[in-house]
Parts: structure tokens; sequence; C-alpha cells
């Protein structure tokens, strides 16, 4: 062991990129990044994102490849913000290496990436969710028949303290001020304030207040009961593989029988995408995708005329019904038929079990996404924002439900214990030893572009990743 004085040294003025330290990169990033070049998914995102890039360049640019996995990276490794997420590219290496950014290159920004965020629009958010949904598909892990839609509330980057008046602009406490003025206190204080604004019905109308740097952010309890400025973000999750298949962002103040229409319907769009592209391939494997036929769902989405349109829309509902007593049905004959017909079928064996699939799948995906994710506070404004970061979030979760069945590993917190870890670093091996030569990876150049090859997957022979 040599002391720190003998460990000091005088630093060379050049060092050879050659002669830099290269650590061992991080397994599941290493294989996962091999999975993406086998489905060219680079190719895929800058065919993409090119209108959205000048011919002639100015301050460099963030590619594509790279934006979206450090949006990835953000959900794997529970980062909630993009100067987090810069953060942890310029700290490590593995990182680096997954991101494919060469040692001598700088790693991006904050501002770089918000300004990435800002250039490609949300269409092309969408469409890199759907092409990761047709992978799904083509690998047996999508079904697309039964559908669960589920809720929950986003905390806004915006204060409650800040909000103001929409007819007049005032701040919250100015609008308690001219209030007391008008009443005859000539100075109020605190406490006097507080007492008027105790008193006051609706003080918190979404018609009179607003936030001036987040329009879209609405009033509303979160889960914890606290009040706050808010979103909502609703899920459609397939029920039978729990890969996200829709996802909206909506006012946290409208109601669940309000936000359902438009997230079953960007569902049932993006299934029939899906279907159609591999209809369209004549050597795509077969696979059972089908358009939504039954709606899972828990009794806030519970309504007469919810009901009755998912009926009339030739779909089976098994919506929770809450307990409302004795019921009229003057003049609604198709609301009560497709009520009665609900209520049996959710309390039928089916429906039972259902219903005990739902808290499994959707609230696991809820927990993955806002929990271990990080999304549960958004530190972004608007919800054409929001929707972008949410999209590539939940494209990451499904990623990691097609890793988990090649691999046995959808995070990389799940190579935490040590027993698992090897057995993941044998199964590498084995896949590198039976890996024929040729197809081995090779660099190019100093950016670290790795060549287009095909690995057999060890683990689960019969899946063969886009092949």
């Amino acid at each position: 062991m040599g002391s720190r004085e003998q460990r000091q040294r005088q630093e060379e003025l050049w060092v050879a990129t050659a002669a830099l330290a290269r650590p061992a990169s991080h397994p599941f990033y290493d294989r996962l990044n091999r999975l993406l070049d086998e489905c060219q998914f680079d190719e895929f995102v800058e065919s993409l994102s090119k209108p959205f890039y000048a011919k002639t360049l100015g301050r460099p640019g963030l590619t594509p490849g790279i934006y979206f996995r450090l949006l990835m990276v953000g959900y794997f490794e529970g980062i909630d913000s993009e100067r987090g997420m810069a953060w942890r590219a310029a700290d490590s290496l593995g990182i680096r290496a997954f991101l494919r950014i060469a040692l001598d290159e700088i790693a991006p920004d904050h501002s770089t990436i918000s300004r990435t965020r800002r250039l490609i629009d949300v269409e092309t958010h969408r469409l890199v969710f759907v092409w990761l949904l047709e992978i799904l598909a083509e690998q047996g892990l999508l079904r697309g028949r039964t559908i669960g839609i589920d809720a929950t509330t986003l905390e806004a980057n915006a204060a409650l303290r800040s909000i103001v008046r929409r007819d007049t602009g005032e701040q919250y406490e100015e609008f308690l001020r001219r209030l007391a003025q008008e009443s005859g206190i000539e100075t109020p204080t605190r406490a006097q304030l507080a007492k008027l604004d105790r008193k006051r019905p609706k003080k918190g109308c979404h018609e009179d207040w607003t936030h001036p740097h987040d329009p879209d952010a609405r009033i509303t309890k979160m889960k914890d009961g606290r009040t706050h400025l808010a979103h909502k973000a609703e899920h459609a999750v397939d029920m039978e593989s729990g890969a996200v298949v829709a996802i909206t962002v909506q006012a946290a103040d409208a109601g669940d029988t309000r936000t359902v229409q438009e997230t079953l319907a960007q569902a049932s769009e993006n299934i029939e995408v899906v279907t159609a592209v591999l209809q369209g391939e004549p050597d795509a494997p077969e696979a059972q995708v089908e358009s939504p036929a039954e709606l899972v769902t828990d009794k806030g989405y519970h309504s007469r005329e919810v009901v009755r349109q998912v009926a009339e829309a030739g779909m089976r509902s098994y919506i929770s019904e809450p307990d409302r007593g004795r019921q009229r049905w003057v003049g609604q004959s198709a609301e009560q038929a497709a009520v009665y017909a609900n209520r049996r079928r959710v309390q039928g064996e089916r429906g039972k079990r259902l219903q005990r699939q739902r808290g499994e799948k959707l609230e696991r995906t809820m927990a993955h996404l806002y929990e271990t994710g990080r999304m549960r506070r958004i530190h972004l404004r608007g919800h054409g924002n929001i929707i972008k970061r949410l999209l590539i979030h939940a494209c990451s979760l499904n990623l990691g439900l097609l890793m988990r069945a090649l691999y046995g590993v959808g995070t990389p917190r799940g190579l935490q214990d040590g027993g698992f870890q090897a057995a993941f670093a044998f199964w590498l091996m084995l896949d590198a030893f039976f890996t024929p030569d040729t197809e081995q990876t090779a660099l190019e150049g100093t950016s670290g572009q790795l060549e287009k090859q095909i690995y057999p997957s060890v683990l689960c022979p019969s899946i063969s990743v886009c092949s």
C-alpha cells in the first residue's frame, strides 16, 4: 500500500484516446444496445427526425439516437429531470457507452436536451412509441384484445402561490387584500386575510384562476391528500402482457368519464397501426394481435353514458359499478341494457379475475413509471412537453418487458442481486460463444458506432429478436 505522496505525479499534457482506461460496460445496457442495433433503432429515429434538423449547422446538435437514449436513461435510472440526465451522462462511463458518446466527446448538457425536445414534435415521439409496440407484437408480447385503463395525477412544475386571476391578473394575496379593503379593513393582517379566505366559497375555481407560466395545470387534490397544481396522465395497458399501448395527458380537473374515450380511441388507433404493419410484412412471424374487444376499469369510470358508448363501439365492458341505490331509467333503455349487461359480466368469474388482474397490471405500471421512474413530479410545463417525456418513458417500460422476456431482467436494478448478476453474465458469455465471428460487433472510428448484428437468444431460443 503506497502513500498519497507516492501516487502524486505530473499529468501528461497530451493523452492518447487509446491509452484511456476503458471500464467494462454495464451488462444490461450493453445487451439493450445490441437489441436496439438489431432493430435498427438509430436509423429509424434519424429518418423520422430528419425534417427537424437544419442543413447548415450552427451550434452542435444532439443526434436523435442519443436524445431518445437519454430519456430511456431517465426511466431506467430513476432520474426525473433533464439536468439530472445530463449530469448522469457526464459522470458515468457506462452510461456514456450506452449513449454512444466517445471518450473524447463532451456529454450533452441539459439545455441541449431541452432544445432537442422542443425541436422534435409530439407526433415523432408517438411514432417511436408505436414502432416499439410493433416489435413487442412481433415477439408475441402484445395481444390488444383486453385493454385496461387507469389514470393518476402528476404534480405540476408550478406553485399555488403563483396563480393569478384570469380577469384582472392579480396574484392571490393581492386579490385578498382588495376584498378586505372592499369589506372595510384598510390594513388587513395575515390572520384577517386567512379568515376572510377561509369563509369564501369556491376559492379555487379553475374558471377564475390560472398559472401564468403553465396554463395547462389545474388545481386538484393529489394522491396523498395535498392540494396542488397538477396534470392527469391516463394509461391504456394490455391486460395479458402488461404493455402500455397508449398514454394521454389531460386536464387534472377532468373526470375519468370525460377522458376515457380519448385514451381508448388512442389505444385502438395504435393497435390498428401495429396490425396493419404486421399484415403488410410477408416475412413477419404470425402475431396474435387483435383489435380491442374488452375494457377493464375501476368504478371511477362508471357512468351510464360511458357504458352505453362502449357497448355501441362493439366492446364488452368490465367496469366496477359503485353502489348508487335504486335508479330510474325513464327514456334510457339503451343505457339500462348496457349497465345491466356490464353488471352481469363484472359479477361473473371472468369479470372477477380481470378486476384482480387490474390491480396487478395497471397499478404496477403506475408504480414503475411514476415511483421508481420518478415522474410523479413533472419538471416540464405544458401538455405537449409532458407527453413527449411520458411516451418515451412508456417506451422504456415496454423495452423492459422485452428484456425480461429475453433475459429475465427488465431494469438495471434487477442485476443488483449478486447471484442473478453472475447468471446474467454467464448467459452473455454463452451468447458470445454461440455467436459466429462474422456477426461480432465492431467499432467504427472514435464515435463508437456499432455495426448491425443478429445475436441469437440463448435464454429464450423460441424468441428471435427482429428476425
